[in-house]
């Protein structure tokens, strides 16, 4: 950025593009620069009319709160929420977090005594000078990071057609926050009241567990293209780091940056250039696994634990993992679970659906628990492909895919790497061994 535009402050009456330049300077890096952009245009347009208070939010922002200003509001919306690019948040938390705190949860503003329209006050108009609010963080915040990440402005807003698949963004939790305090240990006791037999179950499957080997291997890919061998990572090695130097692999190191490639393009050898450090995957417990995320830039990854913790369906986001972010993303005990689920309802609807061929159509109450929602043919198409999905871990660098950006599967991306996690692989053989399940039959 040119000195100019930082020392020359423009004012309201300049034109929109340069305020904006202006703001953009400012902000604090949280979200992608698209989202910056639009969410500080949308804003400077609404003030265009205002001009002292656009001068306000300018004197405001440029001078990181030296001086007092006045309220900057906007228009109250129906819900109370501001939809920017395709995503719907509180006006004031997308702006605090745009211009002061990118971490910021929503529960912990609270206005300046001097502010005439602080959001809380539900006046028609809302205040969005990020410098008429203070931050209070409540107590435990750093517990629930994993949970609240999602809330907020990365709900898919229903309004928008294909709000169904979104990028759900999780940003690194406070400096010197309680890091570790959510890392629970693999086998927690069942909870309260729960004789679940999926829970007695995957005790005994723990008391008796034989550890692999290796605990996961690595595919790296370049579009649908696997490049080098497939990495595998002992057990003896609980974190293994993959990133993008030419330094040999081994042990708890994978490094992409020697592999060769005879179809590599000049877009996917840029991309290449950006892994840097990567990430850092660790096995916990008996099999929980957590990522940290070590490259300059951001890290995609599709992960069924974190689309169910977001309340989505398996399979349904995309999550963004900001750099030195430390997450979550996979739990052992969870998985089995749903394979059991799986397993069972495949098995129940390809008995109901054989009964039904064989013309004994059975009463409504005995398809093994499945509600009539599901079609059989839905349900006894469930395959074993299906349900190794739930063991594997896919990871892109650099660049995301899905509805917010041009590349819509990860096989479009042009670095990425698969993860297959072998204690769940070795759970799914014990569970299709007492629950067998046939591959769909095409039905004629």
């Amino acid at each position: 950025v040119s000195k100019m535009s930082i020392t020359n402050t423009p004012t309201s009456n300049d034109a929109c593009l340069s305020i904006v330049h202006s703001l953009m300077c400012h902000r604090q890096g949280g979200e992608s620069e698209t989202f910056a952009k639009r969410a500080i245009e949308s804003l400077v347009k609404k003030l265009k009319e205002k001009k002292d208070e656009l001068d306000s939010l300018i004197t405001a922002i440029t001078t990181n709160g030296a001086h007092p200003s006045k309220c900057v509001t906007i228009q109250r919306t129906l819900d109370g929420r501001l939809q920017v690019a395709g995503r719907k948040g509180f006006p004031h938390v997308i702006y605090a977090r745009l211009w002061r705190w990118p971490d910021l949860h929503k529960n912990e503003l609270k206005h300046v005594k001097y502010c005439q329209f602080a959001f809380d006050l539900k006046a028609d108009n809302v205040c969005v000078n990020p410098y008429h609010y203070e931050r209070v963080v409540s107590p435990g915040i750093g517990t629930l990071m994993v949970k609240d990440e999602y809330e907020f402005e990365n709900q898919p807003s229903h309004s928008s057609a294909d709000g169904h698949h979104q990028t759900i963004q999780h940003q690194p939790s406070r400096p010197g926050g309680p890091q570790e305090s959510f890392s629970s240990p693999a086998l927690l006791p069942p909870p309260e009241g729960s004789s679940s037999a999926s829970t007695s179950a995957f005790s005994s499957l723990a008391a008796g567990a034989s550890t692999p080997d290796y605990w996961c291997s690595i595919a790296y890919f370049e579009m649908d293209v696997q490049v080098g061998e497939t990495f595998k990572v002992p057990a003896s090695c609980p974190t293994v780091t993959v990133d993008g130097y030419v330094d040999p692999s081994g042990g708890d190191r994978f490094c992409l940056g020697q592999l060769s490639n005879v179809h590599r393009t000049e877009a996917i050898e840029r991309a290449r250039l950006h892994i840097g450090k990567g990430v850092q995957l660790e096995c916990k417990g008996e099999g929980d696994v957590w990522v940290r995320c070590l490259s300059d830039h951001a890290v995609f990854v599709q992960s069924y634990y974190l689309d169910r913790e977001a309340g989505r369906a398996p399979g349904d986001a995309v999550h963004k993992i900001y750099p030195s972010a430390y997450i979550k993303v996979f739990d052992l005990r969870q998985c089995h679970r749903q394979m059991q689920q799986q397993a069972a309802t495949a098995q129940a609807a390809a008995a109901a659906q054989a009964a039904a061929v064989a013309g004994n159509i059975p009463g409504p109450g005995s398809v093994g628990g499945i509600a009539p929602a599901i079609s059989l043919s839905a349900a006894a198409g469930i395959g074993v492909d299906d349900l190794r999905r739930l063991c594997i871990l896919r990871m892109s660098f650099v660049k995301g895919w899905g509805p917010d950006y041009p590349r819509q599967s990860i096989k479009e991306t042009p670095c990425w790497i698969e993860i297959h996690l072998h204690r769940a692989l070795q759970l799914l053989d014990e569970v299709l061994h007492t629950m067998p399940i046939a591959d769909p039959q095409p039905l004629d």
